[in-house]
């Protein structure tokens, strides 16, 4: 089928059956996986790609974990090219230095087939409960070294013509504290992949393989060709941000700088991060690949929703990462914490941006999503692990005012409810609430964060707590007020009272309490 002929209707169709794909096979992970990091937080992410590896496909979900799919997929494909694959086949990965994003996040790929030849590939991210490592979770604060946070895996092929490797599930079966929530949660991926299988199986019996690919292509050019748009709609210009991390989680009194310059000429766009801290000694460092997913948040967050959100999308963007830097580090630097310097790394562009376009970007997010996870052992010795994402607020804009408590940027997780955390820990909620106050004053206010409080009724469990904005607040535009900063204070049952410093691996007895209160957002205009 040739451009000339193809019913612009029926492209249009196949673009949202396309995503409606990939939202379906995000629906069968979320009801099939056990961990409440999956089944509560949806910390989890599907898409379908061409068989070059281009996305061609995205579920609505995480952006951090959308965007860690394209560079893993493309990985894989490299081992294990589409000539040599089956009906059956399945590959994974999880390597941060070889197109992963963080240990715990393990990607899978099952290609699809129509008229005896891949016409596509389904891929799914899953945020795995416990992948080993100095701590439960496998996300602790104070790792100095890849080695310490948990199993890498290099590109596997797990199946071969429908036939698991049983050799690869027992070396992870032994190197994760949760096995069975291991195995059910790969299960999920697979039967996601599955789906979106014989989905597309359907789709190209009705408009024949070649028309289907066609159509594919026309897609990614049609979202190369409106992003270009877009960009030119913005003023040509070169425009600098910065902003800080607390500290590394090692060195708990240094603050970690990010810088980037964002500069547009025509219909191309740059982001260079020279001047970002150099790579640290503790886990906040950030895989190319998170990196290159917050950028393409960015973009496509200036250039418009109506797009097709395929890989046509970033080919007008290009990324500078200096080499041994925090955003691009020399192996062995540890980086399970990179979820808060990538938020940050975000919204750094998004504030050099809003100096272009004052009126359509808003105020600085809170910019972090808390990382809390507690583990210890049933009455049998087998281990639990339940981590929960705590959010902050979004900024106010020149239109509404901020949002209370929302995962913004690049997180989506959603929050886990008392009741589930109650049920999977020994733990009393408390409170859970909106911090009052939290959100920067303006003519349109900034989001708050929450507060919520823990009770341990049953120690001893460990405690991995991983936050953000405890120092660098979320900076007000346009005349708004920056946010509050987060705090979090662990109460001993003795009474003894212990300031987290934004990050902290610790163990809590029975009776310890844990409160604490994320960040607000920046406000929006001078306060009338």
């Amino acid at each position: 089928m040739t451009v000339e002929r193809m019913d612009p209707a029926t492209v249009e169709i196949i673009r949202r059956r396309l995503e409606g794909i990939a939202e379906e096979m995000q629906g069968v992970m979320l009801r099939s996986a056990v961990s409440p990091i999956v089944r509560e937080a949806n910390d989890a992410s599907a898409s379908l790609f061409l068989p070059d590896g281009t996305v061609m496909a995205q579920s609505v979900s995480l952006p951090l974990l959308l965007g860690c799919l394209m560079p893993a997929v493309q990985r894989m494909l490299r081992d294990f090219p589409v000539t040599g694959m089956r009906p059956g086949d399945v590959f994974l990965m999880n390597d941060p230095y070889d197109g992963g994003t963080h240990i715990p996040d393990v990607s899978l790929m099952v290609p699809v087939f129509a008229e005896d030849r891949v016409i596509a590939l389904a891929a799914t991210i899953l945020h795995h409960q416990d992948m080993g490592g100095l701590t439960p979770g496998s996300l602790p604060t104070n790792s100095t070294e890849i080695f310490q946070e948990g199993l890498r895996l290099p590109p596997l092929q797990l199946a071969r013509a429908g036939v698991t490797d049983p050799q690869i599930l027992r070396i992870i079966a032994l190197n994760t504290r949760t096995p069975e929530a291991f195995a059910w949660d790969l299960e999920a991926q697979i039967a996601a992949c599955r789906v979106a299988a014989t989905r597309m199986e359907e789709l190209a019996a009705r408009h024949g393989a070649d028309a289907l690919m066609a159509m594919m292509l026309e897609l990614v050019r049609r979202a190369e060709a409106a992003t270009r748009a877009a960009i030119r709609a913005i003023p040509d210009g070169s425009w600098t941000y910065e902003d800080a991390l607390d500290n590394d989680g090692v060195e708990l009194d240094r603050p970690v700088p990010i810088r980037v310059r964002v500069t547009v000429r025509g219909d191309e766009i740059a982001f260079d991060f020279t001047g970002t801290s150099p790579q640290v000694r503790g886990p906040v460092n950030a895989a190319p690949a998170g990196v290159m997913a917050g950028c393409f948040f960015a973009l496509r967050a200036v250039t418009g929703p109506d797009i097709p959100n395929n890989g046509g999308c970033a080919r007008p963007l290009s990324v500078v990462l200096p080499e041994g830097s925090l955003l691009n580090p020399r192996s062995p630097a540890p980086l399970n914490a990179r979820t808060g310097t990538v938020k940050l790394l975000t919204n750094a562009v998004l504030g050099a941006l809003a100096q272009a376009l004052p009126d359509r970007i808003p105020a600085a997010n809170a910019g972090t999503s808390t990382v809390m996870a507690l583990s210890g052992r049933r009455a049998d010795g087998t281990a639990w692990v339940v981590t929960e994402v705590l959010t902050g607020g979004s900024g106010g804009s020149a239109a509404m005012p901020g949002v209370h408590g929302v995962s913004t940027d690049v997180g989506n997780t959603m929050n886990l409810p008392v009741e589930a955390m109650e049920a999977d820990a020994p733990v009393r909620v408390h409170h859970y609430r909106v911090r009052r106050g939290s959100g920067g004053a303006g003519l349109h206010p900034g989001g708050c964060g929450i507060d919520r409080e823990y009770e341990i009724l049953q120690g001893p469990l460990t405690l991995t707590f991983r936050g953000e904005r405890h120092f660098h607040a979320a900076r007000g535009s346009a005349g708004g007020g920056d946010g509050r900063v987060a705090e979090a204070l662990v109460i001993r049952a003795n009474g003894a009272r212990e300031e987290v410093r934004s990050k902290l691996t610790t163990v809590l007895q029975t009776g310890d309490r844990l409160l604490m209160g994320t960040a607000g957002a920046g406000g929006w205009g001078t306060p009338s």
